[in-house]
């Protein structure tokens, strides 16, 4: 897509408004919506927001980011930002504000999750991006963003099996994973 297009898509999605029940976002340039999410992953995004110390960090769902450079608003299952760093009002969240962004995998959003939605974090600087996979009792936790556009990725990655503590540096806790559950 040129800038032009990409532009022409972001000022749509701006006044695009989903069906209830169903999740949109923008993801390099494109719309993409999904349907409401199984239990097993709603409750792992409780089980994440329950361990967020909240004295220092807010935990948003359902929270639009805005990453310019790549023509992408994509909606976490939680965003996470410094208490400090929270705008009065506002939507999309700028991605500078971010500390962290968790994604819990469906079934229809495993690509996203894993390989899109992964550039996308990293060309937007976003400094950890956790992966919770129910489907493979797995978490990702990817940090040390570099690059841009197509080229952005992250430099550490580092991964554990439910039931394992997971650090996440970033905010300074570990993360009790076994209350979550798995998909088949």
């Amino acid at each position: 897509m040129t800038a032009v297009d990409d532009r022409r898509m972001a000022e749509y999605f701006a006044s695009f408004e989903a069906p209830e029940g169903v999740k949109a976002e923008l993801l390099r340039g494109e719309i993409v919506m999904t349907a409401g999410q199984d239990v097993v992953h709603n409750l792992i995004v409780t089980f994440v927001q329950r361990q967020i110390p909240v004295d220092r960090w807010y935990s948003l769902q359902t929270q639009d980011v805005d990453i310019q450079a790549e023509s992408s608003q994509p909606q976490p299952d939680l965003a996470v930002l410094p208490i400090g760093a929270a705008p009065e009002s506002g939507r999309p969240l700028d991605a500078g504000a971010l500390a962290m962004v968790v994604e819990v995998v469906s079934r229809t959003s495993k690509l996203r999750d894993h390989l899109t939605k992964r550039f996308v974090y990293a060309a937007g600087g976003i400094p950890t991006y956790l992966i919770v996979d129910p489907f493979q009792a797995e978490c990702t936790v990817l940090s040390e963003p570099f690059g841009a556009g197509e080229g952005a990725d992250y430099r550490v990655t580092r991964r554990g099996k439910f039931g394992e503590p997971v650090p996440l540096d970033v905010l300074g806790v570990t993360l009790d994973t076994t209350e979550f559950g798995t998909l088949a």
